[in-house]
């Protein structure tokens, strides 16, 4: 998450990461890789021709094994193309906007592509009783800040995924709660 204030410093504007993250080009290209040489597997065992450079999958017996590499092969071409169109669409991607100047939080995330697929929020800021850092540490570390609103609970501000490390997530909810005039809590 990248904060930018305007040259009048009255809106700060926070990029919030979405699917288009290194590790999740690797597994796309991965799964697709793998998809595609069981998918060849398969085809070679069934035609007795080698489409494979590293192998020889025509002494393959096409039932059951090649066929059973073909459903591999199919799912995981399914699958990877699936990775592929959210990297494309930036599925969670988006921003968290504080804008003084009209009192209002917005926070919006891109979605699947169709009608109705966005999520925009729009509060004011008078609901704002405190931004929340929560820290969970151990072998699913979570490091998180949330907006805690007056009746309405807590939105996350945070990315899903890698945690951000501890210095950066106390900057944020620094400098978030300082714009907005509210307590850090949890910290």
């Amino acid at each position: 998450m990248t904060a930018q204030a305007t040259a009048n410093t009255k809106v700060l504007r926070q990029k919030v990461l979405g699917s288009r993250r290194l590790s999740n080009y690797f597994w796309a290209l991965v799964v697709l890789g793998g998809g595609l040489g069981f998918l060849l597997s398969s085809v070679s065992s069934y035609t007795k021709i080698n489409l494979l450079p590293l192998s020889d999958p025509t002494q393959l017996l096409f039932l059951p094994q090649g066929l059973v590499m073909g459903f591999y092969g199919i799912a995981a071409l399914v699958l990877g193309s699936f990775l592929m169109a959210l990297l494309l669409w930036d599925v969670g991607g988006g921003f968290n906007e504080f804008n003084q100047e009209t009192q209002q939080v917005t926070i919006y995330r891109q979605g699947y592509p169709g009608k109705n697929r966005k999520v925009e929020l729009i509060y004011p800021i008078a609901d704002v009783q405190s931004v929340r850092v929560t820290l969970k540490e151990g072998i699913n570390p979570k490091r998180a800040l949330y907006l805690n609103l007056r009746d309405r609970g807590d939105i996350p501000l945070t990315r899903v995924g890698q945690p951000i490390s501890l210095a950066e997530l106390e900057n944020q909810g620094a400098e978030l709660a300082r714009f907005m005039g509210v307590p850090l809590e949890g910290l």
